[in-house]
C-alpha cells in the first residue's frame, strides 16, 4: 500500500474537518493515510482516526487582531516567523518521506508541504486570496505557491452554480486545475427536529471566545432548544446543561452530524468548510463572519445577496436576528460523484 502524507492547516477546524472524506478515500482506494498537522487540527484527526499515525508539524501559531482592522497588520508583524516555519516545514517532510516511504502529499494550505521528489497536491478554494485593496498582491503570491505544486484541488463545482464565487473561480487563471465537488465528512438524515438552533464555533483566538461571550449573552432571551459546540478540542468531551441550553465543548464527526440533521437552523462563522457541510445537509443558515477575515466576510455577503443565507457583523449580532432566516432559501447540494480512482491516479 502507498503511503500518502495528508496534512491540513491548524487555522481553525475546516481545513482538518474537510481532509476527513479524502482520507477515507485514500482507505477506500487502498492507500496508507499518515496524518500530519499541530494543534487542535491535528487532535481532531487523530480522534477521527485513532488507528492511522499521527504526526505533529511545526506550528505556524495563527492567531487573529482583537480588532478587524489590525488583521493585515498581524499577519504581516507575522509573516517572518511564518516563513520560518515553512522552511522547518520543508525539512521536515523530506525526512519524513525517507523515514516513513512516503509515495505522494495532499497538502491543504501547508505551504512547505511538498517535494519535487514525489507528486504533491495543494487542497484550496481560495485561487483568489481577498485582502482589501492588496488583494491583487497576496492573491499573486498564493498562486505562485500553488504552481510549485504538480496539482491544485479545488473542493467545488467548476460551473456557475458554485459555492466558492470569484475565491474559486478568478478569470484567466492558469495552472494544473482539478474541480473536485465540495468536499463533506456529513450526510443528509431524516431525523425528527431536536434543536430549534444549533451553534457551531471554530476558528482562531481570541475571536472564537469573543463570539461565544456574545452569543451566550444573547441566548439568554432565546427560548427554542439550543446546542451550542464551542469548537474547543480537549482529552475528554463535555456536556453541560442549563435550561433550554446544552453545550459541548466539541463534537465528533458522527455526533456533529447528528445534531446538525436534528437542528432546524445553524448559526456559525461562514468558513468555507461549513457551508460545503450546510449545503450537503441542505440546511438553514445564519452566519457572523470573523471580523476582519475578507474571505468569510465574502462569503457571508455572496449568501446573503443571493438569497440563501442571511449575515451579520459579529459587533451587530442580536438574537432577533435569526427570524430573517425565514426569508431565504437555505443552502442546496448539487450532486457531485468525484472519481477517486482517477483522482487519485497521480500517485
Amino acid at each position: 500500500m502507498k503511503r500518502i502524507l495528508i496534512a491540513p492547516l491548524n487555522w481553525g477546524l475546516g481545513h482538518a474537518t474537510r481532509c476527513i472524506p479524502l482520507v477515507n478515500a485514500l482507505i477506500a482506494n487502498n492507500f496508507e493515510p499518515v496524518i500530519a498537522s499541530d494543534g487542535q487540527a491535528l487532535e481532531l484527526l487523530k480522534k477521527e482516526f485513532p488507528k492511522l499515525q499521527a504526526i505533529e508539524l511545526p506550528s505556524y501559531n495563527i492567531t487573529y487582531a482583537k480588532k478587524a482592522n489590525s488583521f493585515k497588520l498581524k499577519l504581516l508583524k507575522d509573516s517572518p516567523h511564518l516563513l520560518k516555519t515553512i522552511k522547518r516545514e520543508k525539512k521536515v517532510v523530506e525526512s519524513l518521506i525517507a523515514s516513513e516511504d512516503i509515495s505522494g502529499i495532499i497538502s491543504d494550505n501547508r505551504f512547505g508541504v511538498r517535494s519535487k521528489k514525489i507528486p504533491s497536491v495543494f487542497v484550496t478554494h481560495q485561487l483568489q486570496v481577498l485582502s482589501g485593496s492588496t488583494t491583487w498582491l497576496s492573491s499573486k503570491l498564493h498562486q505562485k505557491i500553488i504552481s510549485k505544486f504538480d496539482e491544485c484541488w479545488v473542493p467545488d463545482h467548476i460551473g456557475t452554480k458554485n459555492l466558492s464565487g470569484d475565491l474559486g473561480h478568478p478569470d484567466g487563471y492558469q495552472s494544473a486545475l482539478k474541480y473536485i465537488g465540495p468536499l463533506s465528512r456529513f450526510n443528509k438524515q431524516d431525523l425528527p427536529i431536536k434543536y430549534n438552533l444549533l451553534v457551531v464555533l471554530s476558528g482562531p483566538e481570541p475571536q472564537r471566545t469573543l463570539l461565544e461571550e456574545k452569543l451566550l449573552e444573547e441566548l439568554k432571551a432565546y427560548h427554542g432548544n439550543v446546542c451550542f459546540v464551542k469548537g474547543i478540542i480537549e482529552p475528554e468531551q463535555t456536556k453541560v446543561t442549563k435550561g433550554n441550553l446544552t453545550l459541548y465543548n466539541f463534537m465528533t464527526s458522527v455526533e456533529l452530524e447528528k445534531a446538525l440533521n436534528e437542528s432546524e437552523l445553524v448559526l456559525s462563522r461562514s468558513g468555507y468548510t461549513s457551508i460545503m457541510d450546510y449545503a450537503k445537509l441542505e440546511k438553514q443558515a445564519f452566519f457572523i463572519p470573523t471580523p476582519g477575515q475578507f474571505e468569510q466576510e465574502y462569503l457571508a455577503q455572496k449568501f446573503n445577496v443571493e438569497g440563501i443565507a442571511p449575515c451579520c457583523k459579529q459587533k451587530d449580532f442580536k438574537i432577533k436576528l435569526l427570524s430573517e432566516v425565514e426569508n431565504y432559501s437555505g443552502l442546496k447540494f448539487l450532486n457531485y460523484e468525484v472519481n477517486y480512482k482517477k483522482l487519485f491516479s497521480l500517485f
